[in-house]
């Protein structure tokens, strides 16, 4: 087998930007945040894919680790390895990071000062997927979006400067819904890699079993779970309407981006009569700028 490129590592991890329910660099903002954002995007991407089984075949990323090839399957391993790399990126001496795309990071993290914790947190969110596959109550969920959401809105403010403590508590709340509404979305496919994130508490609720979930559409039990948590992640995004009024310029258009982009998530879900089970709901682009739209005038009138 041909080594792939080191030049051409992660180009399809940084290509997966375009099938996310928001937009994660769009054109209209300065080319140095589009720069940076893509860089944090690239490495939560990465690890993301590390969690999931879904790297390149070939063991490329594995060898850019200092891993063999073969242990590209070994999640648990590969991620130790990411956490290495990643101390190389905040080292202030010593080897440069061996990935390309942490090698692309370290300037980011350079210029715009920022600290490991999102990062590492990002890592042990992947981590606890190898070893947790079921949440027995939103709190827990809530915890675990913590680790795997939450980290990439801090990014973002770090990244334009914008970082108050009351922005980050409504970031949060964004980012967790955004999370969630993942979640909704890849019921059947994260059941195939026997992962849960519907509360067992909410389960246990609308009386829906593991088995209901497994059905090749959504019964009546599992369409009212469904749009229970939905809108759970709808009264979420209303804390970031905030937000969104509380910035300005392109970065108001970004933020209104993410919000907008899991709104319009939610509005495919309730248009597919809340069935997650035949086919993850997914956005289109006329209705996620009509949602960008509504967010934009909401926050002008909480400003």
């Amino acid at each position: 087998m041909t080594p792939t490129p080191a030049a051409h590592i992660g180009d399809a991890t940084l290509g997966k930007a375009a099938d996310e329910n928001f937009p994660v660099a769009p054109f209209f903002l300065p080319r140095a945040w589009r720069g940076d954002l893509m860089a944090v995007y690239g490495f939560a991407r990465l690890v993301d894919d590390i969690g999931d089984g879904d790297l390149a075949p070939g063991g490329a990323d594995a060898r850019h680790l200092g891993l063999e090839p073969e242990q590209s399957d070994d999640r648990l391993a590969m991620l130790d390895a990411l956490e290495r790399d990643l101390r190389r990126v905040f080292a202030a001496t010593g080897e440069e990071p061996h990935h390309p795309l942490l090698r692309n990071l370290r300037p980011t993290v350079r210029r715009r000062a920022l600290t490991p914790d999102p990062f590492l947190g990002l890592i042990e969110a992947n981590r606890q997927d190898q070893k947790v596959r079921r949440y027995g109550t939103y709190a827990e969920l809530a915890a675990y979006c913590d680790l795997s959401a939450n980290p990439v809105g801090r990014l973002v403010l770090a990244l334009t400067g914008t970082t108050s403590p009351e922005r980050v508590r409504r970031s949060d709340a964004v980012c967790t819904a955004l999370q969630i509404v993942e979640h909704l979305q890849d019921v059947a496919e994260d059941l195939e890699r026997d992962r849960i994130y519907l509360p067992a508490e909410d389960m246990e609720r609308f009386r829906v079993t593991e088995a209901d979930l497994a059905a090749p559409s959504a019964g009546a039990s599992v369409r009212a779970l469904i749009a229970y948590e939905a809108q759970r992640a709808s009264d979420l995004l209303d804390e970031g309407t905030a937000l969104v009024g509380s910035v300005d310029g392109r970065l108001k258009l970004l933020l209104a981006g993410f919000v907008g982009g899991g709104r319009s998530a939610l509005t495919a879900i309730s248009a597919a009569g809340f069935d997650v089970l035949s086919g993850p709901p997914k956005a289109t682009k006329p209705s996620l700028l009509r949602e960008v739209g509504t967010v934009l005038r909401r926050a002008r009138g909480e400003r």
